[in-house]
């Protein structure tokens, strides 16, 4: 690991077992975070949103991809609205106006690679 970068949770959870879904809680009118891998080359990171949070429209300079976890969400990527449930994915392109938000309580991982 280069100075500089994080590595977040990666640490604490080399070598165990875990459920994605159980490594962080839902919060009451919020958007919770947690890094799991962070590093220049990219990132790992869970969200949880409870029921009509979101992240407003934004782009990104690299590709992202999103697993729910559980709940369900409403994801827009160029103005297309798609509804998304638990167990399915979604590669968000890089440069393209995206935007989340929670139709349901929901969980994701998100993954992001720069290049």
């Amino acid at each position: 690991m280069q100075d500089g970068e994080e590595q977040g949770d990666a640490k604490k959870l080399t070598g165990i077992a875990v459920t994605l879904a159980d490594l962080l809680d839902y919060q009451d009118d919020a958007v919770v975070s947690r890094t799991i891998i962070g590093k220049k080359t990219g990132t790992l990171t869970l969200f949880s949103f409870d029921e009509g949070q979101g992240l407003s429209e934004h782009t990104a300079p690299f590709d992202a991809f999103v697993y729910i976890l559980d709940g369900e969400a409403e994801v827009t990527i160029s103005g297309k609205s798609l509804q998304l449930k638990e167990g399915e994915v979604v590669v968000m392109p890089a440069n393209e106006p995206h935007a989340l938000r929670a139709t349901k309580r929901f969980k994701m991982m998100l993954v992001m690679i720069r290049s």
